[in-house]
């Protein structure tokens, strides 16, 4: 793990002012995916000290990460949608295929060319930029006529790497990086519907989805520990640089807060990216998708792991 150097509790800007009590809750859920002999200590004292700030400080040894980390935000699209196509739900939510190969397959635009998922339908919903998203959030809600909702959870991908469609917007001119956000690319499609398609492409990764049972509503969706994720409480990092599981403490220029490891995505690599679950819905989206925030991320490590 790359690390940089460790810290006292009193260098970590709003420590003191923090709901620790919430991020205690949200981290003791999480022990229960823990198995490892390290943690065994920690499981156990999270029954008996009842202070979360007593808990952390003498469990936990503050370890900066990234001094320079780029934290975005990550949420839980809710979308209208059918189980059948009709003339306003055309564009197919797709399950993972039979016999998919562990190498790369199809690309995004072979698949939607070929008819290659003729069949593996879970629903229809009414845009492909909608379905983008749906997969770059890898997961989400689908509201039936009826009233029923349809959870959807990641299942798996295709095997050709994510390519940000950002990243693309950026380098033909439409907007300077520090600008890109969701709402632009919303707005650039919503000018350019004949482009749209095209503009997809750009990324070759494509994200299949299985339906989720068993989830209370007020429950965020499950996370890369199998654990459903809490708004702005958990994590989605590089487990290669943050082990999973891990107490994070984050600083930005919006928050000062202790969250939890309890997710990764295919665009956050390295030690110095992260990304907030900021919660379900259109609210939820407009935050997430407008975060783009310099700081820095400080993991709380066990004292048994640091030397």
């Amino acid at each position: 793990m790359q690390t940089t150097c460790n810290l006292g509790y009193d260098q970590l800007n709003g420590w003191a002012a923090d709901d620790l009590a919430a991020a205690f809750t949200v981290f003791r859920a999480t022990l229960a995916a823990l198995t490892t002999f390290e943690w065994d200590a920690i499981r156990v004292a999270a029954d008996v000290v009842p202070d979360a700030r007593a808990f952390f400080e003498e469990w936990f040894v503050p370890v900066l990460i990234g001094p320079d980390t780029l934290f975005t935000g990550y949420y839980e699209p809710e979308l209208d949608g059918s189980l059948i196509r009709d003339v306003r739900f055309t564009v197919p939510v797709h399950a993972l295929p039979a016999g998919l190969p562990a190498g790369p397959w199809l690309t995004r635009q072979q698949i939607e060319e070929s008819g290659a998922l003729a069949g593996c339908e879970i629903c229809w919903i009414e845009a492909p930029l909608d379905r983008f998203f749906l997969q770059l959030q890898g997961s989400g809600r689908v509201r039936l006529a009826d009233g029923r909702v349809i959870r959807l959870g990641f299942a798996g991908r295709n095997g050709h790497p994510y390519r940000s469609v950002g990243a693309e917007l950026i380098a033909r001119g439409v907007c300077a990086s520090e600008q890109m956000s969701m709402q632009v690319i919303r707005d650039w499609a919503a000018q350019h519907p004949v482009a749209v398609q095209s503009l997809l492409w750009c990324n070759p990764g494509y994200v299949f989805f299985r339906e989720v049972t068993g989830i209370a509503p007020e429950q965020g969706p499950i996370g890369a520990l199998g654990l459903s994720v809490s708004p702005l409480r958990s994590l989605a990092v590089d487990p290669a640089h943050v082990p999973l599981a891990a107490p994070v403490w984050i600083e930005t220029e919006g928050l000062h807060c202790l969250m939890v490891a309890q997710d990764t995505g295919s665009a956050i690599k390295g030690p110095n990216r992260a990304d907030v679950f900021c919660g379900t819905g259109a609210e939820a989206g407009a935050r997430a998708g407008a975060m783009r925030d310099p700081g820095r991320m400080i993991a709380l490590l066990p004292r048994a792991l640091v030397v």
